[in-house]
C-alpha cells in the first residue's frame, strides 16, 4: 500500500521510542547481530542519512518496489533488522531480524500544484528539508523511499532515501545500491566499480625502506619515523586538551540550539563545480584534489564571513573541523561488487579552517596542502576512534556540514544547514562558486607568470 503524504501538512509518524525486548514479535527473526560502538553513538543522535537520486524518467513504482524487495533487502540484513536497545542476554543493543511489509517504507508525496508550477526545485528543496524534522518509526527497519513523480530542470522525477546512520556509512550504502544494480544492455554483468584513478607525481609515491648501504637515503627514512611520533605526539595533546577544555570561538557557523529542544529543520542545497577546474588547480600547485576541495572551501566560508559579519579584512579566525575517514584497507576494494559492505568504519580528523582573506587566492590551496600533508603525517586517525564518541558530540551539533561527490565531469557540493541560522545558504553556494573562479584565476595568472619568465 503507497502512503501519500500532503507537503503543506506532512504525515505523522510514530515517536522515536528504543524497542525493548519485549516489544519483539512473533514474526522476528532469531538471527541477531551486535550493534557496533559507531552505531550505537549515531543511533543515540538520531543522525539520518538523506540520498537523493534525480531520473531521467518518470518514477515506475511497480519496478522500483520489485528492486527494493529482491535487491536491498535480501543483500542487507539491516534493511530487514529493527534495534533492539536491551534485552536478556546482555543488555547491549543489538541488531534482530523482522518481516518487512515493503509498503510501509514507500511514500509518495501530493504537491501543490501552483507550488510546483512556479519552482519546482524550491518544492522538491522544501520537501527533502521537511523529512529532517521528522522521526523514524523505531518499530520497523530504519529506512524509506520518498517517490517525488513531478519534473525539475535537472531531472523527470526524483528519489528520496532517507535512512537511519546507524545502518552504515557512505562506503557500505554505495556497495549495497552498486551490487543491487545492474546493467540495462547486459544484466547478466555483475557490476563495476569506477576504476581508481591513476595517480603519478611524488606527492603519491610511498616511501620504503632504503639499503643501509645508501646512508643519507637510509637516514631520511628513519627520520620519516620521527616526524610521524612527533606529530602524533602533538595531535594526541591536542586530542586530550579538546576533550578537557578547548573550544574553538563562537562564530554564526556555530550550532544555536533550539531552547525549546524541537528538531531545527536542515536544509540540503548543491551546486555542481567543473572538474576540470579543479584539476587545473591542482596541476598548478602540484597537490591533490582533495587540497584543492579543502582550499575551497576556506576560502568559500571566508568570503561568507566576512561579508555576513561585517568584521575587517585582517581578522582570522581558525575553526575546527571533522573530517571523515574511511578506516576500511585499499585492499577490500572490489572491481566487481560480489560482497556487501555492512556498519560503519569511519574515524575522522580534526582540520583547522582558516578563515582570512589573503591577497593571493592561491594561499588557500597552499595553506591547505600543508595542512594536510602534516595529517598524513600522523596516527591521529587511529587515536580519534578511541574517542569519537565524544567528538561525533561535540563536533557533530554543527549548523553547517558539507559533501563533494564526483559525479562524471562535475564535483557536486552539498550544503546541510540549518535552515533558521543560514536562511541564505544559497549565498554560501555563490561563494563556493566564486572561490573556484578566483583561484583558477590565479592559477592561469601563475602558469602564465611562469612561462613567460621561461621564454
Amino acid at each position: 500500500m503507497e502512503v501519500t503524504a500532503n507537503v503543506a501538512s506532512p504525515p505523522s509518524r510514530p515517536l522515536s521510542v528504543r524497542v525493548s525486548a519485549e516489544t519483539e514479535g512473533a514474526d522476528n527473526s532469531t538471527a541477531e547481530e551486535p550493534m557496533s560502538p559507531t552505531g550505537r553513538i549515531l543511533e543515540e543522535m538520531g543522525v539520518c542519512i538523506v540520498i537523493v537520486m534525480g531520473l531521467s524518467t518518470p518514477v515506475n513504482l511497480p519496478v522500483f518496489r520489485s528492486g527494493i524487495e529482491t535487491e536491498l533487502i535480501t543483500r542487507s540484513s539491516r534493511f530487514c533488522s529493527i534495534q533492539i536497545m536491551d534485552g536478556p542476554k546482555d543488555g547491549k543493543p543489538r541488531w534482530v531480524q523482522t518481516a518487512v511489509n515493503v509498503d510501509e517504507h514507500i511514500i509518495v508525496p501530493t504537491f501543490d500544484p501552483a507550488a510546483v508550477a512556479s519552482n519546482p526545485e524550491k518544492a522538491v528543496e522544501d520537501y527533502v528539508a521537511m523529512l529532517s524534522t521528522l522521526p523514524m518509526d523505531r518499530g520497523r527497519p530504519l529506512w524509506e523511499f520518498h517517490f517525488l513523480n513531478l519534473k525539475t530542470s535537472g531531472a523527470a522525477s526524483t528519489v528520496v532515501l532517507r535512512l537511519h546512520h546507524s545502518i552504515g556509512d557512505a562506503m557500505s550504502i554505495m556497495t549495497l545500491f552498486m551490487a543491487s544494480a545492474c546493467s540495462t544492455a547486459d544484466p547478466t554483468r555483475l557490476p563495476a566499480m569506477p576504476p581508481p584513478p591513476r595517480r603519478t607525481g611524488a606527492i603519491y609515491q610511498q616511501q620504503t625502506r632504503p639499503p643501509l648501504s645508501l646512508s643519507s637515503h637510509y637516514l631520511a627514512w628513519v627520520w620519516s619515523y620521527f616526524v610521524l611520533a612527533w606529530h602524533t605526539l602533538v595531535d594526541v595533546a591536542l586530542l586530550a586538551a579538546t576533550v578537557l577544555f578547548l573550544r574553538d570561538p563562537r562564530t554564526m557557523f556555530t550550532h544555536m540550539p533550539d531552547a525549546s529542544g524541537s528538531r531545527r529543520c536542515k536544509r540540503f542545497v548543491h551546486r555542481s563545480l567543473s572538474l576540470d577546474d579543479i584539476t587545473l588547480i591542482k596541476t598548478v600547485m602540484n597537490c591533490t584534489i582533495n587540497d584543492v576541495l579543502v582550499g575551497v572551501t576556506s576560502a568559500a566560508l571566508s568570503q561568507y564571513y566576512f561579508r555576513k559579519s561585517g568584521d575587517t579584512n585582517t581578522k582570522r579566525i581558525c575553526l575546527r573541523s571533522i573530517l571523515p575517514v574511511n578506516t576500511r584497507p585499499i585492499s577490500s576494494r572490489q572491481t566487481y561488487v560480489t560482497k556487501v559492505e555492512k556498519g560503519n568504519r569511519l574515524s575522522s580528523l580534526i582540520y583547522p579552517f582558516h578563515i582570512a582573506l589573503p591577497n593571493d587566492p592561491l594561499e588557500y590551496v597552499r595553506k591547505a596542502k600543508r595542512s594536510m600533508h602534516r595529517k598524513k603525517s600522523s596516527l591521529e586517525v587511529k587515536f580519534i576512534q578511541v574517542v569519537v564518541e565524544f567528538l561525533v558530540k561535540y563536533f557533530g551539533a554543527k549548523a553547517l556540514i558539507m559533501h563533494f561527490l564526483n559525479y562524471g565531469s562535475t564535483i557536486r557540493v552539498t550544503l546541510a544547514v540549518d535552515d533558521a541560522q543560514f536562511p541564505d545558504c544559497h549565498k554560501l553556494l555563490d561563494d563556493f562558486a566564486d572561490s573556484i573562479r578566483l583561484i583558477k584565476d590565479a592559477a592561469d595568472l601563475k602558469t602564465l607568470t611562469t612561462s613567460i619568465m621561461n621564454d
